[in-house]
């Protein structure tokens, strides 16, 4: 079965990074139908350091961006109808992968959270260098 591979955002396709956590994350039983687009945390990096913090709850882990061995693609598969059928296998001219994404790092999250004393914000902290990234999880 032959599957097309082909990216159609030009030549730079946006870049993601995988978020990587040791443990589990365990999700409170009044969420558990609903996990798409469930908010867990905020991400978040001064631009001029590698350091991330990540923010669950009362929680706050501390990671470091890692470059990945070799890349990996993130693929979207579509159907399409129009396409023509004379050459090959009718369901393998039906479907083609599209690139969306590529991910080149992690973001490694390995050591234990630091508990937060006081009930976590939740709107973003004003710093000295209004130059912070704030990025929710979802």
């Amino acid at each position: 079965m032959q599957i097309k591979v082909k990216c159609s955002c030009g030549e730079k396709c946006p870049e993601w990074a995988i978020v990587e956590l040791q443990g589990v994350v365990d999700v409170q039983p009044q969420f558990q139908d609903r996990l798409q687009n469930l908010e867990i945390g905020q991400l978040c990096r001064p631009s001029s350091q590698e350091v991330y913090t990540f923010t669950v709850g009362y929680h706050e882990l501390t990671g470091s961006k890692v470059p990945l061995k070799k890349p990996l693609l993130v693929l979207k598969k579509v159907k399409r109808s129009d396409v023509d059928r004379s050459g090959g296998d009718e369901d393998s001219a039906r479907v083609e992968l599209e690139v969306i994404g590529i991910i080149r790092h992690r973001i490694l999250f390995k050591t234990r959270p630091k508990a937060l004393i006081s009930k976590p914000q939740s709107t973003v902290k004003e710093r000295a260098g209004a130059s912070d990234s704030i990025v929710p999880i979802k």
